[in-house]
């Protein structure tokens, strides 16, 4: 049986489920005045703790509900490199050979390091896998991690290891410094991601989180997923003047160069959302955020609401792909991927030893930067390819780099730019065809933030590009941006009143066949009834702007009286004119599952309430950071059990 009203699902009334069409991630946020966020804001919670997990380095900070605007970053992490602010540490696991967690972070690298090469081999170490749950286009509860090693586990499993370690040491500094904290309950975990990471991404951090144990499925709410930039973003919000750098205004080497007021531009910038100009000391609401970002993270600009998250896997994490190619076009790709294989804590050792170089690379350096080959790597490919690793180079032709006879790479400062240049060319390019836009014209600042951010050659690059056009403006502590706004995030998650759907949403249904408009291929005859069917029926619009609280709700029949579940098929596209669920581009992204509770017999004969008419009503949000789903059985007036899966496509 189909449905037998318009515009009712075929799943609602017969046999099979129909397809449903739903989409993922959100660009863009409509901003309320943080006085007024505070004001509506009152906390269930003691103490939000935000956790930024980084492709290459992580964190957490947090801050008490009785005292909001303190922001306590985590404690020093034991080890850490020479020169580096060690306020986050690597992100890097190390499970023991049978899978069990050993460390985190520094301790985990260098204990690795420390390894015997011959028994590293047998140990499981994972770092830089962040940006794999987005890359992996059918991500599931079952997809996996590879090891340096070569070695595989669950993907679910490495990042519950992750967090699991982050929620032992941020409850343990939270006890020590509040004994009184109640054991459950009193934490708001907040999680980053990335504004490109589509829904089943983001349901994969809530999935590891759960196992982990930071909060129970059963208390859904007690962890928020926070998109990055928007992160950034509340955070920049709540600086204040001197608390910013202008790239234009820091003195060249020759101590001459453009010096402008920035005080003067911000006393003239308005409020987002209504207010007196702003005059410093004044929290500053800029008209205008933008965000270059480590590890793919995305972009955020905003100018009139609600402004745009977009962006690509433009991080860091490209030049060290860069260097990995340099390395295989000198020694042989064949080599890298056996010494890799083979040597894999010395290979970490290797990356780690040009992340350092990497930090030291600036546009004014006049000087060749050192590369350290572990030992091992030289006396592993001498006798692999009969040769040394000077010959190597010579005969790879490779300019702008040398040997040393102290074992380094001396790569001089042209070749250390030709491997951040990709990289940055894709973040130019990018901001660059965002600002050709007519919704962003009139763009005045452009704010770099996240760990990338911290380069000297992308600062100078997007300076460089756009610093005629716009005011570049670098946060102080800018690799923590983004913490540090998970935490206000957390501490009043309505912040953010409005994002854009970057697709469309809608769910297949049954309308009466209309010859010539319906082609004859969907003509369906049931009873008597002409029906056409896979009909999409549009719930929400690609670009639409969709408040935080608003549902779109439909009712539905429950095909058997005595049904207990009903499966609902989520689909997803990028365009705005789909007639039909099976038009191209189209695409089965998740499912709806509602649980039903079987009425009682007096129940089911009540007038209004007919076995055959049982009415389900579902409720689904879009304006969140995740879409949520909720529903009530219109006979009792009771909660049905709603879910909503994008894992199990």
């Amino acid at each position: 049986g189909r449905a037998e009203t318009p515009g009712q699902p075929a799943w609602a009334a017969g046999a099979s489920p129909s397809r449903w069409f739903l989409a993922t991630s959100h660009r863009g946020c409509l901003w309320k005045p943080l006085s007024e966020a505070r004001s509506l804001q009152s906390p269930s919670f003691a103490v939000v703790v935000a956790i930024d997990f980084g492709t290459t380095s992580s964190g957490y900070a947090f801050s008490f509900c009785s005292d909001p605007e303190a922001i306590h970053m985590m404690r020093k992490w034991e080890g850490g490199d020479p020169g580096v602010a060690n306020q986050k540490t690597p992100t890097s696991l190390l499970l023991t050979p049978e899978g069990s967690f050993h460390s985190f972070g520094y301790t985990a690298r260098d204990y690795y390091h420390d390894l015997d090469p011959e028994e590293a081999r047998d140990w499981l170490y994972f770092e830089k896998f962040k940006m794999k749950i987005h890359s992996t286009s059918d991500l599931t509860m079952k997809t996996e991690l590879e090891a340096v090693n070569g070695k595989k586990m669950p993907a679910l499993e490495v990042f519950a290891h992750a967090l699991r370690f982050f929620k032992q040491h941020a409850v343990q500094e939270l006890k020590e410094q509040c004994p009184a904290l109640p054991e459950r309950d009193a934490v708001r975990w907040v999680i980053t991601v990335p504004a490109i990471w589509k829904q089943p991404a983001k349901q994969f951090m809530r999935e590891a989180a759960y196992k982990a144990g930071l909060v129970s499925p059963e208390s859904p709410e007690q962890l928020l997923i926070a998109l990055e930039p928007e992160a950034a973003s509340i955070y920049c919000r709540k600086l204040r003047l001197h608390q910013l750098v202008e790239l234009s205004r820091r003195a060249p080497p020759n101590g001459l160069g453009p010096r402008h007021d920035i005080d003067s531009s911000f006393r003239q910038a308005q409020p987002r959302a209504g207010g007196s100009p702003l005059r410093p000391p004044t929290p500053l609401p800029p008209p205008c955020l933008g965000r270059a970002v480590p590890w793919g993270r995305g972009l955020c600009l905003t100018h009139g609401p609600p402004p745009t998250h977009t962006g690509g896997p433009y991080g860091a994490v490209g030049v060290d792909l860069a260097f990995e190619r340099l390395l295989c076009h000198i020694f042989g790709e064949d080599f890298i991927a056996t010494f890799k294989a083979k040597r894999p804590a010395a290979w970490v050792d290797l990356t780690i030893a040009f992340e350092a170089r990497k930090r030291a690379a600036a546009p004014s350096r006049a000087s060749p930067l050192n590369v350290s080959l572990p030992f091992s790597f030289i006396d592993f490919y001498r006798k692999h390819r009969g040769q040394n690793v000077e010959t190597a180079l010579k005969k790879s032709n490779v300019n702008f780099v040398k040997w040393s006879s102290q074992g380094m790479l001396r790569m001089s400062p042209e070749a250390m730019s030709e491997l951040f240049q990709p990289t940055i060319t894709q973040i130019i390019n990018h901001i660059d065809a965002l600002l050709k836009k007519p919704e962003v014209q009139g763009i005045k600042f452009l704010f770099l933030v996240g760990g990338f951010a911290e380069s000297p050659m992308l600062q100078h690059a997007v300076q460089a590009a756009f610093g005629a056009a716009c005011r570049v403006i670098v946060p102080q502590d800018v690799g923590l941006t983004i913490l540090k706004g998970a935490v206000l995030f957390g501490l009043d998650p309505t912040i953010v009143r409005v994002r854009r759907s970057p697709l469309t949403y809608g769910v297949g249904v049954l309308n009466k066949f209309v010859e010539g408009k319906h082609p004859r291929e969907k003509l369906l005859v049931k009873e008597g009834k002409t029906w056409c069917t896979d009909i999409f029926e549009k719930f929400v619009s690609v670009d639409q702007s969709v408040a935080l609280g608003e549902v779109v709700q439909r009712s539905y029949c429950p095909a058997r009286p005595g049904q207990r579940k009903t499966i609902i098929n989520i689909y997803c596209s990028a365009a705005d004119d789909v007639v039909y669920i099976t038009d191209p581009g189209v695409r089965k992204c998740g499912t709806v599952s509602l649980e039903l509770p079987q009425l009682g017999d007096a129940a089911a004969a009540a007038p209004g309430s007919p076995r055959a008419r049982r009415e389900i009503r579902a409720a689904m949000q879009f304006g969140d950071t995740e879409i949520k789903v909720t529903a009530v059985d219109m006979s009792t007036s009771k909660t049905v059990r709603a879910t909503i899966d994008f894992l199990s496509n």
